[in-house]
């Protein structure tokens, strides 16, 4: 994998190991201490409060970057639209739950409820309002995603969705969940694209971070009324697949 260029001796896969134990040592004690603080928000409005745990993201890009030597770069920012939208980005790793937040305007997560229960993470996670699903409840999630999440988008959030439902390794697909489609149809929200490459780095259940720069893309704006969502997901999985397509086969690669 192109993420991984360098890192093939076993003393420089001992490094990364090391560099990568480092970081997530430092970064539970962080979300220990963030997490705690966060309670303290929950006097203000939900965008306050997302704006507050923007410090602790910025923390985790300094923190990602200095240590494992992984940073991010991001493409087509000006197609985000002036209004609340959905948006459609590809799952490949634990790095874009996280690394997103701060560079789109304050959103929701649609998240499995079982997040919710991770102590200290799942508690402040549950103060900034996401969309907690039980994912085998199947039609009964998408309602609930269209319900909550119409009532986000009323209040002026964004709504983050990761329509695969699951981290998907480098070069692997699957079919969209309905949910965001389903948000998106029934609202007239419009839909943004997003693509990256972060599954190369850092990859799905994996430990290692390797070093490099992630890839992220942001497509044109899918205006979504009169569509269905079958053919809202169609039009997103076509530009999210062939974009993902060309960064995960560039990963590594200079720009």
């Amino acid at each position: 994998m192109a993420g991984q260029t360098g890192v093939t001796s076993g003393q420089g896969r001992w490094l990364t190991g090391l560099r990568s134990g480092l970081f997530l040592v430092v970064l539970f004690v962080s979300i220990v201490i963030y997490a705690s603080l966060t309670f303290f928000t929950l006097p203000f409005p939900v965008k306050t409060r997302i704006r507050f745990t923007n410090g602790w993201v910025a923390f985790f890009d300094w923190w990602l970057k200095a240590c494992c030597g992984l940073g991010w770069r991001l493409r087509g920012i000006e197609h985000l639209p002036d209004r609340p939208t959905v948006i459609f980005a590809r799952h490949s790793s634990t790095w874009e739950t996280m690394a997103l937040q701060r560079r789109f305007p304050p959103y929701c997560w649609i998240i499995k409820r079982e997040l919710l229960w991770i102590p200290f993470f799942g508690w402040g996670l549950a103060i900034l309002r996401p969309i907690a699903i039980d994912r085998s409840s199947g039609r009964r999630a998408v309602e609930q995603i269209a319900r909550q999440g119409a009532d986000r988008l009323r209040e002026g959030l964004w709504v983050m969705c990761f329509p695969e439902t699951t981290r998907m390794a480098p070069g692997q697909r699957r079919r969209f969940g309905m949910g965001g489609a389903v948000l998106a149809s029934r609202t007239g929200a419009p839909v943004v694209p997003v693509a990256h490459d972060a599954g190369c780095y850092w990859r799905r259940r994996g430990f290692l971070k390797y070093p490099g720069t992630i890839r992220v893309e942001v497509g044109p704006v899918i205006e979504t009324a009169g569509r269905t969502p079958d053919e809202i997901n169609r039009i997103a999985k076509e530009w999210i697949d062939a974009a993902t397509d060309r960064l995960e086969r560039e990963a590594g690669q200079p720009d």
